[in-house]
């Protein structure tokens, strides 16, 4: 038994959530609320009154009993993880064993199952932006999609940009954490940065900030890039817009063989029922891939789209493996070349 504090259950998981809580965004903090109040729900209803209770085979239990649930293996894995990381905080405060956290289920994830391969892929996204430069430049829908495409960045980076991040001159756009007036960065003060942006996407936001952007403040006062009537829009609403504007149907025909003016995925929060309508996430996921492909280092598009090497490599890199062969591999082959005759 251990000398640290005697918890409870529900106790300890309310000291942990107020451990994590500064140190992660709300949206990573709602995820890890629900995955331990479910295990901690589990705790109380199995008669576990105290977190020193807790053994390798409560663990196992538990695991079963979520598996049974047809979860995904990836949802799986997550929940399991977080479960781990909680018991190797109880072990630091001393309220379970030295080494209990080994005995949390390891979910093996597959490879394939890690990431999704869905994407706006460059043969979709090229011939949207063509349309939107010519038919509907200067729109809100043509600002979100270049700068989207371009930066590669998270949806809650894009909300939370501001008129005064974007600067024509300089051809750049910035990303700034703000947590205190609703538009923190997924890594908070790391995920700030910097990025340059082409001269026809830096026009184009231009055109929009003249033209189509309503000139409002969001609640605290700041005037954000990407405006509603009612000021900062939400995140749902640049979901939803998202979803608008890579709909393959504004620039072509249908590739489902659905009637354009009376197809149900034109309706008003229905465009995510598209087929070929893309998220924020599906954006970055093709601009990542799109830019590996344009040849340029993958150090710089991680800086740019602000996401570890290894993660990039794992999660966003979609290439096919011959195009990553050409991409990475044959500018390097003349290095290996041999020459008899050389001297």
């Amino acid at each position: 038994m251990t000398d640290g504090p005697d918890l409870r259950p529900r106790e300890a998981w309310e000291r942990y959530i107020d451990r994590k809580r500064p140190e992660r965004t709300e949206h990573s903090m709602k995820s890890i609320y629900y995955r331990i109040r479910l295990f901690v729900e589990w705790c109380e209803d199995q008669g576990i009154d105290r977190v020193s209770e807790l053994n390798g085979w409560h663990f196992e239990q538990y695991e079963t009993e979520r598996r049974s649930r047809d979860l995904a293996v990836m949802t799986l894995g997550k929940e399991m993880g977080t479960i781990r990381r909680f018991v190797e905080y109880l072990e630091r405060i001393e309220a379970v064993d030295d080494g209990l956290s080994e005995k949390v289920p390891n979910i093996h994830i597959p490879k394939e199952a890690r990431s999704s391969d869905k994407k706006l892929a460059a043969e979709e996204a090229l011939p949207l932006l063509d349309y939107y430069r010519e038919h509907e430049r200067g729109t809100r829908h043509h600002a979100f999609l270049e700068l989207a495409w371009s930066t590669a960045a998270r949806l809650g980076a894009l909300r939370g940009l501001d008129r005064r991040d974007f600067d024509a001159e300089e051809q750049l756009i910035e990303f700034k954490h703000r947590p205190e007036t609703d538009s923190p960065l997924k890594n908070k003060t790391e995920g700030e940065r910097v990025v340059g942006l082409p001269p026809e996407v830096a026009e184009a936001v231009q055109d929009y900030i003249k033209g189509d952007r309503w000139d409002k403040r969001d609640d605290n006062g700041r005037e954000p890039l990407l405006t509603s009537r009612e000021g900062r829009m939400g995140m749902n609403s640049v979901r939803r817009m998202s979803y608008q504007v890579t709909q393959p149907c504004s620039y072509g025909k249908c590739p489902h063989n659905h009637e354009i003016p009376t197809c149900d995925f034109r309706e008003p929060n229905h465009e995510s029922k598209c087929p070929s309508s893309r998220s924020p996430h599906q954006i970055r996921t093709g601009s990542i891939s799109w830019q590996l492909d344009c040849g340029v280092p993958i150090k710089v598009v991680a800086e740019r789209a602000n996401v570890a090497i290894k993660t990039l490599k794992n999660h966003y890199d979609k290439t096919e493996p011959r195009k990553r062969m050409e991409r990475r591999r044959r500018p390097h082959l003349d290095k290996l070349s041999y020459d008899p005759d050389h001297e």
